[in-house]
């Protein structure tokens, strides 16, 4: 039976589209001797500046007097022996531990901006699925501006800092002729501080294959893609940072070193910190897939489409399945934008720089629910414990298991290795920090699958409306689950959500994540059509066999009662009730009443239909009250498959004249199952 759901599972996932919202070249994880880089202070070795003075005292005009004199000083250096871009102070580091220092202006690396001639302009190498290439290192270092405005590749300890007031007094600017602002490759131990990145075609700071790292109130904005991303290391701090007006996220730490995988709850450490940042006004406001070791608290996601999300789901990752993500204390509301009519409307279709981003425009590059606080989609051991999540028009916590197909493994035993011990505890749901009620439409959608996930006790609406509950220690859990494969109903919605693309400007319809509403919704569609073909068919059975008993006829509008309920539930999937549990209450008391009225004329499909029904009041057992421990499918899976058949069964029951009843009377006025011997054409049928 488990194969068989397997085998269905996997046939419609391979139907939907792979999408991956990052491409980089293969990467192996660092060793993890380095170390977090501390901030240096002393004087630097290099100064970047512009030469217009006029505009650089009006940017310093309001600083207090000591910083202002400081970058007074700075600059009076910088004019006999610094550089105007900061490439050329980039390329000017000869030894690791070197100190660039940014004065205050705007830097838009004039000789980087150009399109790529000769030889880079003709390189070989694949093309992500976004239209970029993928360069290998040595391509990068051969040609650093085919992509990057600013390249950092292979320097050691490098600390660049800008001299201002506040991170916005130094700006770098790619004007969305670049892949990347400012690229740092294979740079262990760098450290970027007090400035400003933004307007690329993909990234403003990205940080690849670092043993140590630092992001120190910088500043990111206005990407296609990416804020920050960092990929592929370790050692890593995020600190006081913001982000904002970025197509996918603003905080990205991807691949994040796997160094707690095979460890359970307590670890030895995490990889990457971030703490003291916002991220707003993005797609969604931290993501990462195999965002593994992260520990991310103390930060602000706020007023993105989704709070903060980490997934197994897109290939090429080194670190997969997503594990050991730690959230607590963040605050994270209030996550209801809505970008996708920027997409459906054509912004999104124009080049980067007429899109608006400046004026708020976002362009979503990935299909995820809007409105949702914290989102994992295959993801194990992760703790979201004493954060502050309200505000929420969907859900405060959405979990879904992704089979390991989805990022390019086949093999069988792995394909339900996500979602796992995931631990939602002690978290303040539906209240601001001042007490006051903000509440999620709902705190949790899950869709079922996965080992050991647990909630705290005190959540809201659900869906399901009964969870396993998490004790006092991690690892202790009340009433834990064990389901290899999601309720069939929301693997459906993921599938048909799944199917978006923002250059194909296809946003798919049956999905309330773009704006489906009533008989639009997939979930609304699949409900109604099975209702309308159980109604058929049952009132077909009922007029062909059971006509004429008052039980069955009662059993019948019972049943019908029930598939109509079951349409009206399907609508409150954003607000959970107790209507789908009561329509298969009546729905399953009509199967099991029915079955039992069968036995005499047709045993074997009689008892089906009990068992039919009896399957489905466990169902609606398991979706309101209690869902059943040591069971590998939810009800809802046998009663489906066991349903098909049923359905076939009873059109033939249905379609064939009914055998007589050698105990029943031998009356004119029989009921149709049980034929006159007055009516010989009939008892021979």
């Amino acid at each position: 039976m488990l194969s068989v759901v397997l085998a269905v599972l996997a046939a419609a996932l391979l139907t939907a589209p792979v999408a991956s919202a990052h491409e980089e070249r293969p990467v192996t994880l660092p060793d993890g001797s380095g170390s977090v880089p501390a901030h240096r202070t002393g004087e630097p070795d290099l100064l970047v500046c512009k030469t217009d003075r006029a505009d650089f005292e009006r940017r310093i005009a309001a600083f207090p007097a000591g910083l202002k004199a400081r970058n007074q000083e700075l600059f009076a250096r910088c004019g006999s022996n610094g550089y105007r871009h900061l490439q050329q102070a980039v390329d000017a580091v000869d030894r690791p531990g070197m100190n660039i220092a940014i004065l205050p202006g705007l830097y838009e690396e004039e000789p980087s901006l150009p399109a790529p001639t000769g030889a880079c302009a003709s390189l070989k190498a694949p093309t992500s699925s976004f239209g970029y290439q993928i360069l290998s290192y040595e391509q990068q270092a051969r040609c650093p501006h085919n992509q990057n405005l600013v390249a950092i590749l292979g320097k050691k300890n490098l600390q660049i800092e800008g001299t201002g007031a506040s991170r916005l007094d130094v700006v770098i600017d790619a004007k969305y002729a670049k892949l990347n602002a400012i690229r740092a490759d294979k740079s262990d131990g760098v450290y970027f501080r007090n400035f400003t990145a933004q307007r690329t075609t993909f990234n403003s700071l990205y940080v690849l294959a670092a043993d140590g790292f630092v992001i120190d109130d910088v500043l990111t904005r206005w990407n296609d893609e990416y804020g920050f991303l960092t990929f592929a290391s370790d050692h890593g701090l995020y600190k006081n940072c913001e982000s904002y007006g970025n197509g996918d996220s603003g905080i990205y730490p991807g691949s994040a070193s796997n160094i707690n995988d095979g460890y359970g709850y307590d670890v030895p450490r995490y990889s990457i910190e971030i703490t003291g940042c916002r991220s707003h006004h993005n797609m969604v406001g931290y993501s990462g897939t195999a965002g593994d070791s992260v520990w991310v608290h103390d930060n602000e996601f706020d007023h993105n489409m989704g709070g903060a999300s980490m997934d197994s789901a897109f290939p090429g990752h080194p670190g997969l399945p997503q594990n050991h993500a730690k959230f607590e204390r963040n605050l994270i509301h209030d996550n209801n934008e809505d970008y996708y009519p920027y997409v459906a409307d054509g912004t999104c279709a124009k080049p980067p720089a007429e899109r608006g981003y400046e004026n708020g425009v976002v362009c979503p590059q990935i299909s995820m629910p809007p409105g949702s606080g914290i989102i994992t989609a295959g993801g194990n051991w992760n703790l979201y414990e004493d954060n502050w999540i309200y505000g929420h028009d969907r859900t405060g916590f959405y979990l879904n298991a992704v089979p390991a197909f989805i990022r390019g493994e086949s093999a069988w035993a792995k394909q339900t290795d996500t979602s796992h011990h995931n631990r939602y505890a002690n978290n303040r749901l539906g209240t601001d920090k001042d007490g006051n009620s903000r509440p999620n439409r709902t705190d949790v959608w899950w869709d079922g699958q996965g080992r050991e996930n647990c909630w705290q006790d005190d959540t809201g609406a659900s869906s399901p409306r009964s969870l396993p509950a998490c004790g006092t220690a991690r690892g202790e859990v009340s009433g834990a689950t064990a389901r290899l494969v999601g309720e069939p109903v929301k693997l459906a919605q993921l599938l048909v959500c799944a199917d978006y693309s923002v250059q194909a400007r296809r946003l798919p319809a049956g999905c309330d994540w773009y704006g489906a509403r009533g008989l639009e919704r997939v979930e609304v569609q699949i409900a109604l059509a099975a209702s309308l073909l159980l109604a058929l068919v049952g009132t077909a059975l009922w007029w062909r066999r059971l006509r004429g008993r008052r039980l069955a006829a009662a059993a019948l509008l019972t049943g019908l009662a029930g598939l109509a309920l079951d349409v009206a539930g399907s609508t409150f999937t954003l607000a959970p009730t107790y209507v789908p549990a009561l329509a298969l209450l009546l729905t399953g008391a009509w199967w099991t009443a029915t079955g039992l009225l069968l036995r005499p004329t047709r045993p074997v499909f009689a008892w089906t239909t009990v068992a039919l029904g009896l399957l489905t009041l466990l169902d609606a057992f398991d979706k309101a009250v209690l869902m059943i421990p040591g069971i590998p499918l939810s009800p809802a899976w046998l009663r489906l498959l066991l349903g098909v058949v049923w359905v076939l069964w009873a059109v033939i029951a249905a379609g064939t004249r009914p055998a007589p009843d050698p105990s029943g009377p031998a009356d004119p006025s029989a009921t149709p199952d049980r034929p006159s011997e007055d009516h010989p054409e009939a008892a021979a049928a």
